[in-house]
């Protein structure tokens, strides 16, 4: 009698992991990895993933999906490690983060993750990750020199954002007026240029995930030998319609620059752009002069307290004592009250009367979405159409092109 032997089926390969401290608290995404890969996939904590990353079974992995929440970013330095390891082997990165700072989710992300997710997990956008890691990598276009088209040069208008206190919105208005001037018409847009002058903490990059170039530094170290070519090196593009000048990779200090620096590289710019937007630091330094004078516009952004009131007024007294133009000042009310909110209303009138300005430019509160965005480098625009803060600024862009072009008409 012959004995009849089964054989076990092959165990399925492994071909991704979760890594958290614990991934019950992260229910939807066990659902989202279930569905994507059936059971080809494992789960990992903090410490079992270092280890098991250095041994020669975790080269088949596909990829991993890192999930963090704010009680983990104590251990900041251990998920570093991990991802550059993850990174060092050929192995893909998905950042899933929940309430996590923007401070670390940068310093994670700047550590070779490839995608971001935020939890709860939109529907479907874990596998849109998934698919995203799978296709093959092309040369990203924000690494390509910028064709600067000399055919159409001219002189472009030049308007300048600057928070007259911290978190008033500078960046976000620059970053997204830039971008719907890029995109105020579809069939003829203009050429958009965002200049980050804000040389050491500008964020410009960040938001807009772009990589800041090492070009960027050596060209504010020699502006003397800048030419054209150097200029349009220095660029990066976002999504081929934006081109941005990021903040240098490293902190300068901002006396370093000279308005000689500024004035020249503000006159390239803008031969060979329609705008050029520029994001100010908040600190007055010597070349504010310059960019003052040579910008059409000048925005400032306040918020209703105390301390953006003292900054606005000591801002018009100084540009006043110097005899400079005070009149290019638009102020700005960030998180500007409801249309409903008489009493907030009121209150933008008595600060306006009491420091003798105009606060011409109301923008609304744009809410999480605004941080969010901003986090995962992407403009309002795209990532919450419909919010608020966003339709105001795309009013104000539809508003300053169509003054552009009268202005070109009347000429």
């Amino acid at each position: 009698m012959s004995s009849i032997v089964l054989k076990q089926p092959e165990p399925s390969p492994i071909v991704a992991c979760t890594i958290s401290r614990d991934v019950q608290n992260f229910d939807l995404l066990i659902e989202d990895m279930e569905t994507a890969l059936g059971e080809n996939w494992g789960d990992l904590g903090f410490a079992e993933a270092l280890a098991f990353l250095n041994q020669p079974e975790a080269n088949s992995l596909e990829f991993v999906a890192v999930a963090i929440d704010e009680t983990d970013e104590d251990d900041l330095v251990m998920l570093g490690e991990i991802i550059t390891l993850a990174s060092g082997k050929g192995i893909k990165v998905i950042l899933i983060a929940e309430d996590v700072s923007p401070a670390a989710l940068h310093q994670l992300l700047r550590q070779g993750a490839d995608e971001f997710v935020p939890y709860p997990l939109p529907e479907n956008e874990l596998q849109s990750a998934i698919e995203r890691l799978q296709k093959p990598q092309a040369p990203a276009p924000s690494a390509a020199p910028v064709a600067i088209d000399r055919a159409t040069e001219g002189t472009g208008a030049l308007l300048a954002v600057q928070g007259l206190a911290g978190g008033t919105g500078a960046t976000t208005l620059a970053v997204n007026l830039a971008w719907e001037l890029a995109n105020v018409e579809k069939a003829n847009p203009p050429k958009v240029c965002l200049l980050d002058f804000s040389l050491q903490f500008g964020s410009t990059a960040t938001y807009l995930d772009l990589p800041r170039r090492d070009v960027v530094f050596e060209m504010w170290s020699d502006t003397e030998t800048m030419d054209d070519d150097i200029f349009r090196q220095a660029l990066v593009c976002f999504e081929e319609k934006l081109w941005v000048l990021t903040a240098p990779k490293d902190m300068i200090p901002l006396d370093m620059v000279t308005s000689e620096d500024v004035n020249k590289i503000l006159d390239v710019a803008r031969r060979h752009f329609d705008y050029v937007i520029v994001d100010m630091p908040t600190t007055l330094v010597q070349w504010t002069e310059a960019v003052l004078n040579a910008s059409q516009i000048y925005f400032s952004t306040v918020e209703l307290d105390m301390r953006s009131a003292q900054n606005a007024l000591r801002m018009k007294r100084a540009l006043q004592t110097e005899d400079l133009p005070v009149e290019k000042l638009r102020f700005c009310l960030n998180r500007a009250p409801k249309f409903t909110d008489l009493n907030g209303k009121s209150r933008v009138k008595r600060m306006a009367e009491s420091l003798e300005i105009n606060i011409e430019l109301l923008l609304p509160d744009g809410g999480r979405a605004v941080c969010q965005s901003a986090d995962h480098g992407l403009p309002l625009a795209s990532a919450a159409s419909k919010n608020p803060l966003r339709r105001e600024i795309a009013k104000l862009a539809s508003s300053l092109h169509e003054l552009g072009k009268s202005d070109a008409e009347a000429a």
